[in-house]
């Protein structure tokens, strides 16, 4: 049976002190309306470097003590990279790290600007792991794994202490789980001092190509993985449309940005996949908010999309002076903000002296969307909306 003495996960809390922020647990009244009961967040989102993943780091590279002078490697697709330069700048140790060519572009330049060295081989998370271990093995450095490894988990499991403090009627956690040091870390420290606790772990379905990159690896470690069996009191799975949708909720609605891998408990609330607890306090951990900006607006146009908040026409005007103001005037009178018009010319079976315009409009919402559609279909207009 794996073991991980919760003695270890205090001395791990020791380590991290004067580094490690003791982010909030905020209520959130959204989630507990939707889900019938009381509903926190532990918003570790706002932990420096942006993810749990410092907590682990500063462990690790406390257990090494001078084994860590000459330096330290790490493979990661990007928050756990972030937190090995940082808790490595703040130790004064050099550091290099192994990210994937498809991580995150926003991860990827914080990792270069906290002082580490970035290299970029081919692969996915699971290749830039193993290219680390060989690179720390052949330079005499050490090794950093992101989640694999008894300090780190122990690290991890810190923020579980943080809960069990500030969250007296503490019922239910519901965790994040890709490699599992975090899952394993919170439910040893929580389930240790109380059992009553529940702590449920929730991964995305699929594990391949997600917007959910921070749990994006192909199964928990050797050492998690019997850890996670001994101690979760189960886990499910959560579907990539419904994590985009978490993102957005808490973007909207409690002003938080969270990056896939963060918004997957929230996800699994909200589908009903974990409910809330019966009594007290259910918490849903935000394990991070590094996404790039770019992925962050396109989930937001696509729940802006699914709501009838954004609204893309394809119709058929006279190719001839005047016939677009026309369209136009009709679109202005229904109250819709247009955001984008554009010519299609090929592709499709136009008449000669005909055009196709597609109309990219915002909207109030869906009964306003089938409104707009419904004035151009009286005023003659053969309309269609793009999905």
């Amino acid at each position: 049976m794996a073991e991980l003495p919760p003695d270890a996960i205090a001395r791990a809390r020791t380590a991290g002190e004067g580094v490690v922020r003791r982010t909030p647990v905020l209520s959130s009244a959204t989630l507990s309306e939707r889900c019938g009961g009381a509903v926190a967040l532990k918003v570790e989102s706002l932990q420096r470097t942006g993810s749990f993943k410092l907590r682990g780091a500063l462990a690790k590279l406390a257990a090494l003590g001078d084994a860590a002078r000459a330096g330290v490697v790490a493979g990661s697709a990007g928050n756990h990279a972030q937190a090995v330069a940082y808790a490595a700048r703040a130790r004064g140790v050099p550091c290099e790290v192994f990210m994937p060519s498809d991580a995150s572009i926003a991860k990827t330049q914080a990792a270069r600007d906290l002082g580490a060295t970035v290299h970029v081989p081919a692969g996915s998370v699971d290749h830039c792991v193993a290219a680390a271990r060989e690179h720390a093995e052949a330079a005499g450095l050490a090794f950093v794994h992101p989640f694999d490894d008894p300090d780190v988990i122990a690290g991890q499991g810190t923020l579980g202490l943080d809960l069990l403090e500030d969250v007296p009627d503490l019922a239910r956690i519901v965790v994040p789980v890709g490699g599992g040091g975090l899952a394993a870390g919170v439910a040893i420290a929580v389930k240790s001092a109380r059992p009553d606790v529940e702590v449920h772990g929730v991964e995305v379905e699929d594990r391949g190509l997600t917007i959910a990159d921070g749990i994006a690896v192909k199964r928990p470690g050797e050492l998690t993985g019997p850890l996670l069996a001994q101690w979760l009191d189960g886990t499910v799975a959560v579907a990539e449309d419904r994590i985009a949708e978490a993102m957005v909720v808490l973007m909207e609605r409690a002003k938080l940005v969270v990056e896939g891998a963060g918004a997957i408990g929230v996800a699994a609330l909200l589908d009903g996949r974990v409910p809330r607890a019966p009594s007290g306090t259910t918490v849903a951990i935000l394990s991070g908010g590094n996404v790039d900006a770019g992925l962050l607006a396109a989930v937001a146009r696509r729940h802006e999309t699914v709501s009838g908040r954004r609204l893309v026409l394809l119709t058929r005007i006279s190719d001839r002076p005047g016939a677009l103001a026309a369209l136009l005037s009709k679109v202005a009178a229904t109250g819709a903000n247009l955001v984008e018009v554009s010519h299609v010319r090929e592709g499709l079976d136009l008449h000669v002296r005909e055009t196709a315009v597609e109309l990219t409009l915002e909207t109030r919402g869906r009964e306003h969307a089938e409104e707009i559609q419904g004035t151009l279909r009286d005023a003659g207009y053969r309309c269609s909306a793009v999905t």
